[in-house]
């Protein structure tokens, strides 16, 4: 029961962060990676999963309040598409080890963006 609990309860929180704005989904590779023993590409891997849903009900929420500017979303989906393909495709060919230091600096970058933006 704990091995499908304490995961449920962490996708569960990091599910409420994320509709609050606080990034839900880098957080939930911090706790796979940092507490939950799931190696990076796995945890990656399921996050990208967990965006899906997350982002969906998003675009949904902002189609209905009608804060979506369709010009910028087609232009942004043009573009995206295959720049994911191609992160996607270097990303698998990639040692996970490799991956390590250039994340955290990356989540410590955004970490500091965001206190900076609010203060």
């Amino acid at each position: 029961m704990r091995a499908f609990l304490l995961p449920a309860m962490v996708g569960l929180g990091t599910g409420i962060l994320s509709a609050w704005g606080v990034g839900g989904g880098t957080l939930l590779l911090l706790i796979m990676t940092l507490f939950l023993g799931v190696d990076q590409t796995t945890a990656q891997g399921i996050n990208l999963l967990y965006f899906l849903p997350t982002a969906g009900m998003g675009l949904l929420c902002h189609r209905k309040n009608g804060l979506l500017d369709r010009a910028v979303l087609h232009s942004a989906v043009l573009w995206a598409i295959p720049a994911a393909i191609l992160a996607a495709w270097i990303a698998t060919g990639v040692d996970p080890t490799l991956l390590r230091k250039p994340f955290g600096i990356y989540l410590l970058l955004a970490g500091l963006t965001t206190l900076v933006r609010r203060q």
